[in-house]
């Protein structure tokens, strides 16, 4: 093993103490040395992880043991992390952006008082510490622990700005619907343990040849349970647009880097598992095929930069599970990466109009922003064009890898997935066309202070622009230069694994150039359909009928409001009025009441007078004798 595979428990370390010393000094600190110690300690945990990565690539891998986390009878799960292909190109990921996103937040956040400045940077800290132990974690669980670690910190950043009670709402929704998937996750590792005698990956994936159907059908769906939870997929997705409550950089932090990947993540690295169980990879893939469309539907018709944005994360999160369901787990892994850096960059980006805009989010006010914010908006364009999949940009690879591993599935999920990317094109124009060009729709002041962001906001964005526009050429498809598909060639010893069980179907270089082109031309009509249309003159008018009920969002939330959390409430306030207060309530205080009462009856037989207790004794003496008479009798 290489001495730098050491060097892994620094990685998540150094977050941890960011956290500590930003948090326990919030009171102290100045805004400079917070931000110092916030980004100082994620650009180490970067620059480690950098090592790690070379040290994997250069054929160094291994389980870095710590200590014995729990051990009883047989069964032994220690607190230790796993460094090769895979957690390697996550650390990367999470803490490359998760520091640019640092350093952008010193500026963004500049005008919070310093307390809660410190408060949001040890937050922030605290979310990549637990999302580098998900990835890190050589068994399951402390891939729990982070799983955990993150739901907490999302409750605590999306509802950061804790005086308003919408805020607050939106991170309780975030925390419960995530419960929900934990507790199918939390049974699974019962499961698991239960059959294979061990949470660990090695021991686990050795012994599931043994494993009867029925496990690894059970166990699978209730992982995936789970990951619909994190990743907001049908039906515990709408938790997630509702994040935008927190600071903007916590949203691009949440959607890019951080804990909507961990069911991917999760998954990808459980694929031996899932290979084996086709009846749920066809539940993944049609599940993730749905959310592409439903959630690229509602994001036609959203008005708010960042719910555009939201719902365009839970539609690109399909295309991830869409993948994973299919097999073509390399695929996902690479939407994974180069998501991340183009949705970082949009959200970035919307972020820096929001800032320029004294914090209006409706893009039916805006308009006109290029000539005002040249930086914003050449990087926006930019993750415009990766996310719609227009070549040579990341998301054109990683997108249509995904498209042609679902048409060797079943070609039809292809068709589907191309409607899609036509939406997504279209959706992603249309946010752009209406913000940066035509003419400026908001009001006079507004438009007397719109200004370029400083460069903490516009070097990140630059940085993530241009990771945005190369990413794609680590994953050149086999038809542009036989191995060239550098990611998959890197990750083959994660993935070999499935396929040697189902080896995956190889289409012919003429179908994948039929796929491509297909995608490439529904993808480039989306977006000039979207341009011509809101450019110059968008039509921003009340939308109706259908329109209408895509702005609403299908009205899902008012569907859970009805048939979930009211009758809930009912629920709970009959139990409170009548099971509590009438019921249990009734029976202890009516308890007391009759000690009470016996209490105070029995008291008037102390009345201080001799002659009344001698009369009772002798009444007492004569009762006892006459019992015993009577049961001698």
């Amino acid at each position: 093993m290489s001495n730098n595979l050491q060097l892994v428990w620094l990685v998540p370390l150094l977050p941890f103490l960011g956290f500590l010393i930003t948090g326990l000094g919030r009171n102290s600190l100045s805004k400079g040395a917070t931000g110092l110690v916030g980004c100082g300690s994620i650009l180490l945990s970067f620059v480690i992880s950098i090592l790690l990565f070379l040290s994997v690539n250069a054929g160094h891998t291994g389980v870095v043991n710590g200590f014995d986390f729990i051990s009883y009878d047989k069964v032994s799960i220690p607190f230790s992390f796993q460094v090769d292909q895979l957690s390697s190109l996550f650390l990367l990921i999470i803490t490359g952006v998760g520091f640019l996103i640092h350093v952008y937040s010193t500026s963004y956040m500049h005008g919070e008082e310093s307390p809660h400045y410190a408060r949001y940077f040890s937050y922030l800290n605290l979310f990549v510490f637990s999302m580098l132990l998900l990835v890190l974690g050589s068994n399951y669980l402390v891939m729990f622990i982070g799983w955990e670690g993150v739901g907490l910190c999302s409750y605590l950043l999306i509802g950061f700005w804790f005086k308003n009670n919408a805020y607050n709402y939106a991170a309780r929704k975030a925390f419960v619907m995530n419960r929900i998937g934990d507790l199918a996750f939390l049974i699974a590792l019962f499961w698991i343990i239960s059959k294979a005698g061990s949470l660990n990956y090695a021991a686990v994936f050795s012994h599931a040849s043994a494993f009867t159907q029925k496990d690894l059908t059970i166990i699978t769906l209730l992982l995936f349970v789970g990951a619909t939870g994190k990743s907001a997929q049908i039906p515990l997705y709408t938790w997630l647009p509702d994040a935008m409550a927190g600071p903007t950089p916590v949203s691009a932090l949440i959607h890019a880097a951080t804990m909507v990947t961990a069911g991917i993540y999760m998954i990808a690295r459980s694929n031996l598992l899932y290979t084996m169980a086709p009846a749920t990879q066809w539940v993944i893939a049609i599940t993730g095929l749905a959310t592409v469309i439903l959630a690229a539907t509602i994001a036609l018709k959203q008005n708010d930069i960042k719910k555009v944005l939201a719902y365009s994360t839970v539609s690109q999160l399909g295309y991830m599970f869409l993948a994973l369901g299919a097999g073509a787990y390399t695929g996902a892994v690479f939407h994974v990466m180069t998501h991340a850096f183009f949705k970082a960059l949009l959200f970035l980006g919307a972020g820096s109009v929001i800032h320029a805009m004294h914090n209006e989010q409706d893009i039916r006010f805006m308009g006109g922003l290029k000539k005002y914010m040249p930086v914003t908006h050449i990087t926006f364009l930019l993750g415009c064009l990766a996310i719609a999949g227009i070549p040579p940009f990341s998301g054109f690879f990683s997108k249509d890898e995904i498209l042609v591993g679902a048409y060797a599935f079943h070609p039809v999920l292809y068709y589907i997935g191309v409607a899609g990317a036509f939406m997504t094109a279209f959706y992603m124009f249309r946010l752009y066309a209406t913000t940066f060009q035509g003419a400026f729709r908001g009001t006079h002041e507004q438009e007397h202070h719109l200004h370029e962001s400083p460069a903490p906001i516009t070097v990140p964005l630059i940085v993530l622009a241009i990771l945005s526009t190369i990413a794609g050429f680590a994953g050149i498809p086999a038809l542009f230069a036989e191995g060239a598909h550098a990611l998959a060639h890197f990750l083959e010893p994660i993935f070999a694994p499935s396929e040697r069980v189902h080896p995956a179907h190889e289409l012919s270089h003429q179908t994948e150039w039929m796929l491509l082109a297909g995608s490439l031309v529904v993808a480039v009509a989306g977006a000039a359909i979207a341009y011509i249309r809101y450019s110059k003159t968008p039509d921003l008018k009340e939308a109706e009928g259908v329109g209408k009920v895509l702005e609403n969002k299908w009205y899902v939330d008012e569907l859970y409001d009805n048939t979930v959390v009211r009758p809930l409430n009912a629920l709970g306030r009959f139990s409170n009025s009548v099971v509590e207060r009438l019921g249990i309530d009734w029976i202890v205080n009516g308890v007391g009441k009759t000690v009470q009462y016996g209490s105070r009856q029995l008291r008037f037989l102390q009345s201080g007078q001799v002659g009344n207790y001698i009369l009772l004794m002798v009444v007492g003496i004569l009762l006892f004798f006459a019992i015993e008479l009577f049961f001698k009798k």
